[in-house]
C-alpha cells in the first residue's frame, strides 16, 4: 500500500503541504493507513495497560514507610500519557503482530525510570521546578529529602521488576543491559543531564546540543523500543530498525519539547513554561530558531518512518505514534 500510495496522482502536491515539505509522502500515506481513531485507541489501551501494571507493581500507600510510597505514587500517577510504555508495547506488536504476555510489566518499569528522572530533574539543585503535569513537583509536596529518596526508590523498584520479566533469561539480561546503558553516563540519560547542566549560560555548538538531547531524552526512548522488540523475540535486523526509529523520534521529541517551552503556556504544558529560556538552557530554538527546529523535527520524523517501513503494515502504529509525538501541543 505504501508503494502504491507513493505513485498516486497528486502525491507531490500533498507532500508540499507538510511542514516545509520535509515530511515525506510515506507519512501522508500513513495517515490513510492508520486513522486518528485507531491512534486514539492505541494510546488509550496502552495507557490503561501501563496504569494497571503500575498500580499492581508499586508498593501500596499503606505499606510502611508510607511517606515514601505516597511520594512515589504522587509522581507516577500525576497524569502522564505513558508514551514510553506505549512505544515499548507497539514495538513488540511490530515484531510479533501481537502483544506478548506480560510486556506491560516492562512498560511499567520503563515508566518508573522515566518518573524517577523527572523527580530528580525538578529538584532545586537541577531545574528547580514547582509544577509537573499540572501538580506540585515531588519535592514541593513531600520535601526535598523524600523526593530524592522517591526517585531512588522508583529506580530500584524498576530493576526489581525487570529481573522478574516473563521472558527467556537471555532476553531479560539483554533488556536490563539496554536500559542500564540508556540511563547511564556514557551516551545515556545521566550523562546528558550532566552536559545539559554544564552547558547552561553558554551557546553550545550543534554537536554538543545534539549530544545532550540524544543522551538525556532519546536514549531512554530508544531503549523502550529496542527492549519491547527484544521481549517479543526480535531478530538483530528488527532490533536495528527499532533502534534507528527510536534515535530519530527520540531526538525529534526533545526538539518539539524545546519548541513548546517557548510557544505554549504553563497551563497548556502542565509545567512551568519558559524555564529553558530563563535558565539559559541549551535548546534547539535558541540555536536554530523555532522554524529551523520544526524543520529538523520534520526531517527526523521522515527518517523514523522510513526505519519502520521494514515491518510493513505492522509498523503503521509506530509511524502514527511518531507523528503524534512531533505534532503534539503539550
Amino acid at each position: 500500500m505504501i508503494t502504491a500510495c507513493r505513485k498516486a496522482p497528486g502525491a507531490a502536491a500533498l507532500a508540499r503541504l507538510t511542514t516545509a515539505g520535509a515530511i515525506s509522502h510515506a507519512l501522508v500515506c500513513a495517515r490513510l493507513l492508520y486513522s486518528p481513531s485507531m491512534l486514539s485507541q492505541t494510546l488509550e489501551n496502552g495507557r490503561k495497560l501501563a496504569d494497571e501494571a503500575l498500580e499492581r507493581l508499586l508498593p501500596p500507600l499503606e505499606e510502611r514507610p508510607t511517606s515514601i510510597h505516597k511520594a512515589m505514587r504522587h509522581s507516577v500517577f500525576a497524569g502522564g500519557k505513558r508514551l514510553r510504555p506505549i512505544l515499548c508495547m507497539e514495538a513488540a506488536r511490530a515484531v510479533a503482530n501481537e502483544l506478548a504476555e506480560g510486556i506491560e510489566d516492562l512498560g511499567a518499569a520503563l515508566e518508573m525510570l522515566h518518573t524517577y528522572s523527572l523527580i530528580h530533574d525538578d529538584l532545586p539543585a537541577l531545574d528547580n521546578d514547582d509544577l509537573r503535569r499540572g501538580r506540585p513537583t515531588c519535592h514541593k509536596a513531600f520535601g526535598e529529602a523524600v523526593a530524592i529518596l522517591a526517585g531512588d526508590a522508583l529506580q530500584t523498584r524498576a530493576y526489581d521488576v525487570l529481573s522478574q520479566l516473563r521472558c527467556p533469561a537471555e532476553a531479560r539480561v539483554k533488556i536490563i543491559e539496554e536500559i542500564s546503558r540508556a540511563t547511564g553516563t556514557v551516551n545515556g540519560m545521566i550523562g546528558g543531564q550532566v552536559v545539559d547542566l554544564e552547558a547552561e549560560h553558554s551557546r553550545p555548538d550543534a554537536e554538543t546540543l545534539e549530544y545532550i538531547h540524544r543522551s538525556k531524552t532519546a536514549a531512554l526512548i530508544t531503549a523502550c523500543l529496542v527492549t519491547g522488540g527484544i521481549y517479543a523475540g526480535a531478530s538483530p535486523d528488527e532490533v536495528n530498525h527499532l533502534r534507528c526509529f527510536g534515535r530519530s523520534i527520540g531526538l525529534a521529541f526533545q526538539i518539539v519539547d524545546d519548541v513548546l517551552d517557548v510557544t505554549q503556556t504553563s497551563a497548556q504544558l502542565g509545567k512551568t513554561a519558559g524555564k529553558d529560556l530563563a535558565s539559559e538552557k541549551a535548546t534547539y530554538p535558541a540555536l536554530f530558531g523555532i522554524e529551523g527546529s520544526k524543520k529538523k523535527a520534520a526531517e527526523l520524523l521522515e527518517a523514523a518512518s522510513n526505519a519502520v517501513e521494514y515491518f510493513g503494515s505492522r509498523g503503521d502504529s509506530l509511524k502514527s505514534l511518531a507523528r503524534f509525538l512531533v505534532e503534539r501541543r503539550t
